[in-house]
């Protein structure tokens, strides 16, 4: 089967067609969620809240549910105008941007408190085009990130590279850029549940050493993912999270000082009724 970076460009691949398939399948949805769960808890945030993160390759905003249940600020960014319509449609709560990350981003110095990005770095690998050299795109992408992050902070990317090769040449080139950090594999015996995670650090906080996390060794053992699990299942039985009810006051609130940031016009006016439940009309 094809890779789906060798098939076309991102934002021809996943046209309007493939991202409603894969935002409305239920397993890529489970999948990416446990994998968005892992990532975060590779950022190693230590409970502090909230956090301002960035989702790179954030497509239609699956990531950045699991953002928002923990009670994180986050931007997204992405190639594919398909993936964000399906986000705006969503109501997503972080900021979108329609950016192609291998041409760097501009984000002022120390922007984000940390990075994730699912399925997405080995996209920037790919020359699919004469004036995309995957390199060049790759420096660009690391070097930008590495100013638009605190220091100490970390990213997380999760990604399925295509050989060796390919992993050495993503981890040199982020090493040049000023990160430091390492590949870690979970389940590295077992061909289905492989997954690699390329935890990068932004330097380091005074008198903070970073330390490179372990992958999960055994696929049975729930010892070592009982945080991802549980937040699975919570999810599943519809526990309650950090966002507030929707359609509360809150939350009402919440939407309404969201659209006024993004620039909307007609955000009606806050006051002591928003919110409150109206009787029932005879």
């Amino acid at each position: 089967m094809s890779r789906p970076e060798h098939i076309a460009p991102p934002e021809l691949f996943y046209g309007e067609t493939e991202a409603k398939k894969y935002t409305r399948n239920t397993r890529i949805a489970a999948i990416q969620a446990e994998m968005t769960m892992r990532a975060v808890e590779l950022l190693n945030l230590d409970g502090r809240m909230p956090q301002y993160l960035l989702d790179i390759g954030c497509g239609s905003g699956l990531s950045g549910e699991i953002l928002d249940e923990d009670g994180h600020m986050w931007a997204g960014m992405d190639i594919a105008p398909s993936m964000l319509d399906i986000a705006i449609e969503k109501d997503v709560e972080g900021d979108l941007l329609m950016q192609d990350i291998g041409q760097g981003m501009g984000f002022r110095p120390g922007t984000f408190d940390g990075a994730i990005s699912i399925s997405v770095l080995q996209w920037l690998c790919n020359a699919d085009k004469t004036e995309n050299r995957p390199r060049y795109r790759l420096q660009r992408f690391f070097s930008t990130l590495f100013m638009a992050l605190q220091r100490g902070a970390r990213a997380v990317f999760q990604f399925y590279p295509e050989n060796d090769a390919q992993v050495e040449m993503i981890m040199s080139i982020s090493m040049k850029c000023g990160f430091t950090g390492g590949l870690v594999v979970d389940y590295p015996n077992s061909k289905k549940a492989r997954k690699f995670y390329l935890c990068l650090f932004a330097g380091q906080d005074a008198g903070e050493r970073q330390v490179l996390p372990k992958g999960l060794e055994d696929e049975g053992n729930t010892v070592g993912v009982a945080y991802t699990q549980a937040r699975i299942q919570d999810r599943s039985r519809g526990k309650q999270s950090r966002k507030s009810v929707k359609n509360s006051a809150d939350w009402i609130l919440h939407k309404k000082e969201l659209a006024r940031k993004r620039g909307k016009e007609d955000v009606p006016l806050d006051s002591k009724y928003t919110g409150r439940r109206r009787k029932p009309r005879f």
